[in-house]
C-alpha cells in the first residue's frame, strides 16, 4: 500500500528552485565611477587660481571666456559634494566688489551656471568632455544673459551681444579643463596598469 502523499508537496516539487543570489558577486560593469575623488588641493587651488585670473583686467575684454565659471561649474558637477551653489555664490560675490558693479550680477550667474550643471549631472557624467561642452553652451548663454538683461533694465545700458562669444569660448574651454584636472587620475590608472 502507498503512503498517503500531500498534494503541497508534489507543487512543491513541481516549481522551480529558486536560489537567492548574492551581492558581493556582483561586479560594475564600468569601475571610473567609483574610483576616489580629487585631491582638496587640486580642486581648492584650481578655484583660488581660476579666481585670481580673473582678477586680471583682460577678463574686461568683451569675449574673454569666463574662468572661474568654468571651473566652479567643472568641479560642481564632478565633486558636489565639495563645491556647491553656495561657493558659487561667494566667488561671485566676490567678483561683484572687484569690478565695483552692480552687486549680485557675477553671483546670480555664476549660482544659475552650477544649478544647471548639477541639475544635468546625470546626463552629462554619461557622456565624453565634447558633448558635455555641447549640453552645458545653453546653460552657459542662460546664465550669462539673465544678469545682462537685468543690467540693462536696471541701468538702461545695453553692451549688445558679444558676451556671446565668452559664452562659446567658455563652452569650447571645457574638454581642456576635463583634461587639465582628470590628469592627475589618468597618471594613477598608467601607474596601475604598469603601463608607465
Amino acid at each position: 500500500m502507498n503512503p498517503p502523499t500531500n498534494p503541497d508537496s508534489a507543487n512543491r516539487a513541481a516549481l522551480p528552485i529558486k536560489r537567492s543570489s548574492s551581492l558581493s558577486s556582483l561586479q560594475p560593469i564600468d569601475a571610473a565611477p567609483f574610483k576616489s575623488s580629487n585631491s582638496g588641493w587640486i580642486v581648492w587651488g584650481s578655484l583660488l587660481f581660476a579666481l585670481v585670473i580673473s582678477l586680471l583686467p583682460w577678463r574686461h575684454w568683451v569675449p574673454a571666456p569666463d574662468v572661474l565659471l568654468l571651473v566652479l561649474m567643472f568641479w560642481c558637477l564632478h565633486e558636489p559634494r565639495r563645491i556647491g551653489i553656495w561657493v558659487a555664490f561667494v566667488f561671485g560675490l566676490v567678483l561683484d566688489v572687484h569690478d565695483a558693479g552692480l552687486l549680485g550680477e557675477h553671483a546670480l550667474s555664476y549660482t544659475l551656471a552650477t544649478y544647471g550643471a548639477i541639475a544635468l549631472s546625470r546626463r552629462l557624467l554619461l557622456f565624453g568632455p565634447w558633448v558635455q561642452a555641447m549640453h552645458l553652451f545653453p546653460v552657459v548663454v542662460v546664465a550669462m544673459a539673465i544678469p545682462r538683461f537685468l543690467h540693462a533694465w536696471l541701468t538702461g545700458d545695453w553692451a549688445g551681444w558679444e558676451w556671446l562669444w565668452s559664452a562659446g569660448l567658455t563652452t569650447l574651454l571645457w574638454p581642456l579643463a576635463d583634461f587639465l584636472f582628470f590628469l592627475p587620475h589618468r597618471r594613477l590608472d598608467e601607474a596601475d596598469d604598469g603601463t608607465s
